[in-house]
């Protein structure tokens, strides 16, 4: 989604007032970081009673989400997705109060959500920043945090003084208000897929005899082995190199299913280990065997 005509407040931080609308976890430690820095900060949750030690500490809580996003020029949402999100800033109430203000959603969701959000907000003369949180609760407010945020360049840097109190990186992603989505979904699926194959093979090594406290350290060394292999299997996808020379995929094929033939024979399910291996054995079947692992990228996206 391009840019468009922003709202006449949303041009301006018009002073360092913000909304929280959401006070799980992380909704909590973003009020609280923007409390801590002396903004002045109105908090609002569906579950009454989350807003108490917030407010003991300065926070204003609201009695409605309406009222709360009235308070401020800039609402920063957080919940669990955009269902959530939608049942609140599409309420008619909260929509009129949001009319030439600024919502910048950290709600996790799909890129196309995002874009809905975002067609939805200009229909309804609200600016509107798609982002993401990158790190866990305790890095907000520290150099530590990192944040994606994708939409109007010129609404970013309009509220990225109120935005850096949340501390660590704030990179923006382009116009196109789905990518920062986009990006979460990218990298969640890295983490998601590694903690799976972790306490997958904390299950395999207990069978075995081995104890989760033995092999950490083990597979901390596995983890450092990583950082390298993005970045060169990045190349590989978008230049089409796809180099099989150290490990070619047949090599790799061969020890994924001494992976699936120990887990099974312990009775421990082996679904996730196997789906890879059907996505090597296919690309193998294309011809690709004397490449690398990464080709199954190239496989994964055709059409």
């Amino acid at each position: 989604m391009s840019s468009s005509p922003l709202p006449a407040s949303a041009t301006a931080t018009s002073g360092s007032d913000v909304t929280v609308l959401g006070l799980g976890p992380m909704g909590r430690a973003l009020a609280g970081a923007f409390v801590a820095a002396g903004v002045r900060t109105t908090v609002w949750n569906r579950t009454p009673g989350r807003d108490r030690e917030l407010v003991e500490r300065g926070a204003t809580g609201a009695a409605s989400a309406a009222e709360a996003v009235a308070a401020s020029p800039l609402t920063v949402v957080c919940l669990v997705n955009y269902d959530a999100s939608d049942a609140v800033l599409r309420q008619g109430d909260v929509t009129a109060a949001l009319e030439g203000r600024t919502v910048v959603s950290l709600s996790a969701d799909v890129p196309e959500r995002a874009r809905d959000t975002g067609r939805w907000a200009e229909e309804h003369g609200i600016g509107y920043l798609d982002g993401a949180i990158m790190t866990p609760t305790p890095t907000i407010g520290t150099p530590h945090a990192v944040f994606l945020h994708s939409g109007p360049e010129e609404l970013y840097r309009a509220h990225r003084p109120v935005l850096d109190v949340l501390g660590g990186t704030h990179s923006f992603l382009g116009e196109d208000i789905g990518r920062a989505a986009a990006f979460d979904i990218a990298l969640l699926d890295i983490f998601w897929t590694s903690m799976a194959g972790y306490v997958h093979a904390l299950a395999v090594a207990g069978a075995e005899g081995v104890t989760p406290r033995e092999l950490a350290p083990f597979a901390q060394g596995i983890g450092a082995i990583l950082p390298p292999l993005f970045e060169e299997w990045a190349g590989d996808v978008q230049d089409g190199g796809f180099t099989g020379e150290g490990n070619p995929l047949t090599s790799a094929l061969s020890t994924m299913t001494h992976i699936v033939h120990t887990s099974e024979a312990h009775g421990i399910d082996a679904g996730v280990m196997r789906a890879a291996v059907g996505l090597a054995r296919r690309t193998v079947a294309l011809g690709h065997g004397a490449d690398g692992f990464s080709r199954i990228a190239e496989v994964l996206g055709r059409r």
